[in-house]
């Protein structure tokens, strides 16, 4: 039955995304996508970051934009229906290789899906480096500062609070699940084709030269080699890819899970026949509906 309500949801939004998603229609879209029709925007540093990438932010993201460069950093919160049950949150990181951000298909498109799953979607719209590579995880940091702070009044478990990303996004989630201070470290990280190493024999060298340079010494790469910084207060993780990744090599996604295991860390590893690099939660993906059954049984797991 679940393979069937997906299927259904699938067809949904396909339809959906034949039209143009604009700042115009896209209200309308996320009614019809099983939540409140509540989304709430939330400026991330209202009061001033405590790092600065030298960028001045006087353009905030517009629903329906492709891709996102230098926009103001802040939160698209959109809550599921309430209900007596508090709901897990996920702080979605895009990808764009540290330059800029998917927001739309590795973003807001997981509304529908995470609403039904009672998940609240927190979208970040994150500062990239542009030099400092301390940048974009504090804003992640904030984002799971600033739902704990409202986890009451938007009826989320403040425990239950997680990261997700997409290739450099997932590089991005990663970095927080290993390098968090004990008061923002996620609960969970859903990672898809992320890049995990900065080692350039199996990095994505955009990903690594825009977040800590191509000179950057060894120290630095090491210390964003994810599959090194693993322990065992490392959040569970649900890791998913496609075989035929041309972009990001597979062995990212493997270190990875091998690290996880090796220091007792719960995972789940899904790799699909084919989909390439950037599917996203794209309903063109042969394998779109196995993998959000998978992802629903993997959260209702905990």
């Amino acid at each position: 039955m679940r393979k069937i309500a997906f299927l259904c949801a699938a067809l949904l939004m396909s339809a959906y995304a034949q039209a143009q998603l604009n700042a115009d229609n896209w209200d309308a879209y996320l009614n019809r996508a099983y939540v409140t029709g509540n989304t709430i925007d939330v400026e991330l540093w209202p009061n001033g970051a405590p790092n600065d990438n030298g960028v001045v932010y006087d353009k905030s993201f517009v629903n329906g934009e492709p891709g996102t460069m230098d926009l103001k950093p802040g939160l698209k919160v959109v809550l599921p229906r309430k209900s007596d049950k508090l709901s897990k949150a996920v702080v979605i990181c895009p990808g764009g290789g540290y330059a800029m951000l998917a927001t739309l298909h590795e973003g807001m498109m997981w509304n529908f899906f995470f609403s039904r799953e009672n998940v609240a979607t927190i979208t970040l719209t994150y500062r990239l480096p542009h030099g400092h590579h301390e940048v974009p995880a504090s804003d992640v940091y904030q984002a799971i500062r600033i739902v704990k702070e409202h986890a009451k009044e938007w009826n989320i478990d403040p425990d239950q609070i997680g990261v997700m990303g997409s290739s450099a996004g997932g590089h991005l989630a990663s970095t927080v699940a290993t390098h968090a201070a004990d008061d923002v470290r996620p609960a969970f990280q859903i990672l898809f084709y992320p890049v995990i190493t900065m080692d350039k024999r199996y990095t994505h060298m955009g990903t690594h030269d825009n977040l800590i340079g191509k000179d950057a010494s060894p120290e630095l790469e090491e210390l964003y080699s994810n599959e090194k910084q693993v322990t065992e207060k490392t959040p569970r993780a649900f890791i998913v890819l496609a075989d035929d990744d041309n972009a990001v090599p597979s062995i990212n996604s493997a270190w990875y899970f091998a690290a996880l295991k090796e220091h007792g860390v719960p995972a789940n590893i899904h790799v699909y026949p084919t989909g390439g690099h950037g599917f996203g939660n794209s309903q063109g993906w042969k394998f779109n509906a196995n993998m959000l059954t998978d992802l629903a049984d993997w959260l209702e797991s905990f």
